[in-house]
């Protein structure tokens, strides 16, 4: 495991399990919410026109976008008590070296250090554009 100190790693499996559990108290309301919508759709089932026909499917859009985006933030943690398990965490898996603490502070599901995260970061920003 990389060089984290007992108390800045137990600092960290605590804001992880704070994060994990305010995404899945917030994929229980999606969905709850999610549900009521569907019912009150059902029982307004009136013709509309276009408009409301295509703002309702973006609003459901955008909706399942939400919950994506939290269960792959659920998943995130996850795979870092996976990495504390197997003594991996805090190590980049790119070049292997320590991630800093206050790199995990802030993003503790960080799976690189910063200098391989941003090296990455312009790989794939770049891929997106032609090269002529």
């Amino acid at each position: 495991m990389a060089a984290l100190h007992q108390t800045e790693l137990d600092r960290l499996v605590e804001k992880l399990k704070t994060d994990y559990q305010t995404l899945l108290r917030e994929v229980r309301t999606e969905l709850e919410n999610s549900d009521d919508q569907h019912r009150i759709d059902l029982l307004n089932s009136e013709p509309g026109d276009s408009g409301d026909e295509s703002m309702a499917n973006a609003l459901a859009d955008f909706n399942v976008a939400i919950l994506d985006r939290q269960i792959h933030g659920l998943r995130d943690i996850e795979a870092a008590f996976r990495r504390i398990e197997n003594e991996e965490y805090g190590v980049c898996i790119d070049c292997g070296e320590e991630i800093g603490f206050d790199r995990l502070m802030a993003y503790p599901t960080a799976k690189r250090c910063i200098v391989c995260q941003e090296r990455r970061e312009k790989q794939y920003a770049q891929e997106g554009h032609s090269k002529m």
